[in-house]
């Protein structure tokens, strides 16, 4: 029979995977409790860093139907569970992860999908959401005018030619 700790701990943690957008596995030996402490503020309050036994882990992922992630549960592992939005968080720990080599990007879930190691890394390189969004109006704002002008385009097109016959046929009736 399962110990009530661990069941709630599981419990706890199962609760976190199926809030969470993202969830991204680390291994972080050899960062101090202050990196650590670092880490946490850097993700923001858009993501939780938590120091989890694997054993746990892995039974609450199960348990919330992520089974990808499986191989991971191995070493000392930490999970950054992400309610916010998840290019944000990617970039805040590939940057510490950059400054401190002994974080180890292990991989992650992002909305039921597995990604590796290297697909966080691209996920980190996109932009912001809003940057995103912001072009894609443009873009739209851009059709838009290209389509006004060339609807505006035709009838002055049109004027312009009759006004040339009307001037050609005034200078030919004077002759």
């Amino acid at each position: 029979m399962a110990r009530p700790d661990k069941a709630a701990a599981v419990a706890e943690l199962e609760d976190q995977f199926r809030s969470s957008n993202a969830a991204v596995l680390t291994e972080y030996r050899g960062l101090t409790v202050a990196q650590l402490k670092t880490l946490r503020r850097s993700l923001g309050e858009n993501a939780q860093y938590a120091v989890v036994k694997n054993t746990l882990t892995k039974i609450a992922a199960n348990q919330a139907g992520i089974t990808a992630l499986d191989e991971h549960f191995a070493g000392p592992t930490a999970v950054a569970f992400i309610t916010g939005d998840p290019v944000e968080s990617a970039k805040s720990l590939r940057d510490f992860a950059k400054d401190n080599p002994n974080l180890i990007i292990k991989g992650g879930v992002l909305d039921g999908k597995a990604l590796s190691a290297d697909e966080i890394k691209k996920l980190a390189d996109l932009e912001s959401r809003e940057v995103l969004l912001s072009k894609l109006a443009g873009a739209f704002k851009g059709k838009q005018s290209q389509a006004a002008s060339l609807f505006q385009a035709l009838p002055s097109k049109f004027v312009r030619t009759a006004e040339a016959l009307r001037v050609k046929l005034a200078e030919g009736g004077a002759e």
